[in-house]
């Protein structure tokens, strides 16, 4: 029991509420010991909860954050579907199919939001990091690490396996998007794809891009974090500004010039290359969760349909104009795709918005998407096994063209999920080394 006075506890959305007794503190009226996130007065006299509670599947439910567990699901369709589009935006062969490149470039823009999403839900659990950096890096580098070198090693070797059981090299072209034409199944190349990995990613394992970017992050994290802790909500906002503007950098490069801001053949390095990349989506996702979406709903969706119309244009018209160019660059192609661009920060902002206001009440589906987060890590590392054997699936049933994609998308995300899902039911602990 608490005696005297008036005392808060702040409690991570994420975290059982128990608190150890050496961590209660009484407090003078009025003041407040800051503990994580959100205020629970406790009055004189009230109990306190057991440091030893029973951990229910109530408990573990309550203190989800539910509309985030629905967000990662718009994130993970949106990423199968992006990939499923690939085939339609790949190669100049068919972007010259006039029908491939329409639909390619509908899809390919509206989706664009789905890995910054990643990014601000990573920000919006992790920031301000709570560990110490050891722990944290055991925790959360190994967790991702050991099932990315477990999946490089499946993909890297798979086309030397095609070519020793005796399949027809197409059979990589009809499954990878990026493979080619006559894509090679030797020991060699395939010995030297694996010596690469540490340093990129390959060609059979474009979608791991996402890893690096996503461990270089989780390296980041703990010292970003000493900043957040202390910075100040005006401070936030100046960054923020700071890294929008840095968001514009890519076009200026294109159209003004490739040297901006003290770049040189000598330094890579602008004003504010400091202020760029991912991070700003991470703080993006803290800074969001911190202040709340205050707005009502009317406001909200009117807002996210202006944002998400502006961006989406910007993205649909700026991808047509450059894939017609005939001499475009794999540069080029991609300018208008970056994830790190104005236009694809405000439909990623808008998704988020819309995500903050949903409501889901249905025990069934809190479950279902509890987990989904679970298997999310291994539904990303499985699927692009998967992508090119959906399409053709999916092609053989003659659907027309605008429904190929997000059938396909479905068709995979399910199967994916099942997989990874049945892995964790049948072998718990290898799958957690496995599947993430």
């Amino acid at each position: 029991e608490v005696g005297g006075g008036i005392m808060c506890l702040y409690l991570s959305l994420n975290e059982r509420a128990v608190v150890p007794p050496a961590r209660l503190r009484v407090q003078k009226p009025g003041h407040c010991w800051k503990y994580r996130r959100e205020c629970l007065l406790l009055q004189p006299e009230t109990k306190v909860f057991s440091t030893h509670p029973k951990k229910s599947k109530d408990m573990k439910d309550t203190n989800r954050i539910v509309w985030a567990d629905f967000l990662r699901l718009i994130a993970i369709l949106m990423v199968i579907c992006i990939h499923c589009a690939d085939p339609f935006n790949v190669s100049p062969e068919a972007r010259s199919n006039p029908e491939y490149n329409f639909w390619g470039s509908i899809y390919g823009a509206f989706l664009r939001p789905c890995v910054p999403l990643f990014v601000m839900l990573t920000g919006m659990l992790l920031l301000p990091v709570r560990e110490e950096t050891g722990p944290f890096y055991k925790k959360r580098m190994m967790r991702v690490l050991v099932p990315f070198v477990v999946w490089s090693f499946l993909y890297t070797i798979f086309p030397w396996l095609t070519g020793l059981v005796g399949l027809d090299s197409s059979i990589l072209t009809r499954m990878f998007a990026y493979a080619g034409e006559s894509p090679s199944q030797s020991l060699g190349d395939s010995l030297h794809n694996l010596w690469m990995i540490p340093f990129n990613f390959h060609t059979y394992t474009v979608h791991l891009w996402y890893i690096y970017m996503l461990l270089g992050l989780y390296l980041y994290l703990p010292f970003f974090s000493a900043w957040v802790k202390q910075a100040s909500k005006k401070q936030i906002r100046i960054f923020l500004g700071l890294w929008c503007i840095t968001l514009f950098l890519p076009y200026c490069r294109e159209f003004l010039s490739e040297n901006l801001g003290g770049t040189c053949a000598w330094n890579d390095f602008g004003i504010l290359y400091y202020f760029s990349g991912f991070c700003g989506y991470l703080l993006l996702g803290s800074y969001l969760k911190d202040t709340g979406n205050r707005l009502s709903a009317g406001k909200t969706v009117g807002l996210s349909i202006i944002l998400f119309a502006v961006g989406y244009a910007v993205t649909y018209d700026g991808f047509r104009e450059m894939t017609a160019r005939p001499d475009a660059t794999e540069r080029q192609v991609e300018l208008f795709f970056l994830y790190c661009s104005p236009n694809v920060m405000m439909m990623t902002v808008a998704v988020w918005l819309l995500a903050q206001k949903v409501k889901i009440t249905s025990a069934f589906l809190v479950r279902a998407l509890a987990n989904l987060t679970r298997c999310g890590l291994g539904i990303y590392l499985i699927h692009y096994f998967l992508v090119g054997t959906g399409y053709l699936v999916v092609d053989n049933l003659g659907l027309p063209v605008p429904l190929r994609v997000p059938v396909t998308a479905l068709l995979v995300f399910t199967v994916a999920w099942g997989l990874v899902a049945g892995c964790y039911r049948a072998f718990p602990r290898a799958a957690r080394w496995v599947m993430g």
